[in-house]
């Protein structure tokens, strides 16, 4: 059974950081491309950044390009997003996903503040 869970989202003021964690267990981790995900109050899903199961590749929504970096650790089952110079427009709940299974967690809460 795919179980994703994120966390260290939280409230943080405009220009500040957050680093995002998602542990992934039920199925063969280090095999599989993963994403971050977000969804505002009243919007569509939005693809934010997604890494290659080698770590080694790496792509971002142009709205945080330069700002978020994917990362991941195939030892520990584990994908992060760091997010830095946060924007009140970044402000949504955050999931992270495998391709094709169609699993998703809780995810977690990101407010930006102005």
């Amino acid at each position: 059974q795919v179980q994703l869970v994120e966390s260290g989202g939280g409230l943080v003021q405009a220009g500040g950081s957050l680093r995002l964690s998602c542990a992934a267990s039920g199925f063969t981790f280090s095999t599989y491309p993963m994403r971050w995900y977000r969804q505002a109050p009243g919007k569509e899903r939005e693809l934010v950044a997604a890494i290659s199961s080698g770590g080694t590749s790496t792509s971002y929504a142009d709205s945080v390009k330069g700002r978020f970096t994917i990362s991941r650790d195939n030892a520990k089952n584990m994908v992060y997003l760091e997010m830095n110079s946060l924007k009140p427009d970044d402000t949504a709940v955050y999931y992270c996903t495998p391709p094709r299974l169609g699993s998703w967690g809780q995810g977690t809460q990101v407010t930006v503040s102005s």
